[in-house]
């Protein structure tokens, strides 16, 4: 078997949902595709604003366009989906 036909769960935390979703990925998925996916199934939205996010992958934010490959993730790694723009405390 190859790893391009590989799969592999990951968690995503979605902290504006502050859920926790497994996604079923690839070593080729991009952060984006990743990000898209635990947006859409946390926030149960079809077409959620993803520019409005950043995906961080062991403390720092990774960019859209790397791969999970590129980034060394495996079976269960964790990432965290959190608003690009700090938020105000009340």
């Amino acid at each position: 078997m190859t790893a391009v036909g590989e799969r592999f769960a990951v968690r995503v935390m979605v902290t504006d949902a502050w859920d926790q979703v497994f996604l079923a990925v690839g070593p080729e998925t991009t952060v984006a595709d990743l990000k898209r996916q635990a947006l859409a199934r946390a926030l149960k939205q079809a077409d959620p604003r993803v520019a409005d996010y950043v995906v961080k992958f062991r403390g720092a934010s990774v960019s859209d366009a790397a791969t999970l490959a590129a980034l060394g993730a495996g079976a269960n790694a964790p990432f965290i989906v959190l608003p690009a723009r700090r938020q105000a405390v009340r």
